[in-house]
């Protein structure tokens, strides 16, 4: 998504919560490369934290398995939160069960991803549910 004047709207804005460092960085390398603006956090409470703030979220990537609060409490406050009922939530995750697959999309995910991902897949999906043209 190339933004060629200064009319084209702002960058959209992700929330990465994600426990590993390097698949933050890399979801942070593929999304900034794909001009979002991207705010990260390496912990479950932390991500709640950034929820409960005023920040306009446009989707949220969220691993279930964090230190402090769970992916699954972190989805509970997302969707808790009025002004974040319609964000869209990503599960990227390495559990792949489909019993954990069938919990967060019943908790309100939007999507549900496992690791390893394929960054091309990963933005083709993020792109779709936010009905950008890409």
């Amino acid at each position: 998504m190339i933004r060629d004047s200064p009319s084209d709207p702002p960058p959209k804005r992700v929330l990465v919560a994600d426990d590993e460092p390097h698949i933050r960085r890399v979801l942070v390398t593929i999304l900034e490369n794909d001009l979002f603006t991207v705010d990260q956090v390496s912990d479950g409470d932390a991500a709640i934290e950034r929820v409960r703030e005023d920040v306009p979220y446009d989707f949220i990537l969220l691993d279930l398995m964090m230190p402090g609060a769970s992916g699954i409490e972190v989805l509970d406050e997302v969707r808790r939160n009025p002004t974040r009922l319609h964000t869209p939530v990503f599960i990227l995750t390495a559990k792949g069960q489909d019993t954990d697959r069938d919990a967060a999309l019943a908790r309100g995910a939007t999507d549900f991803l496992t690791k390893p991902f394929s960054p091309k897949k990963l933005l083709a999906r993020i792109h779709e549910i936010l009905g950008d043209a890409n």
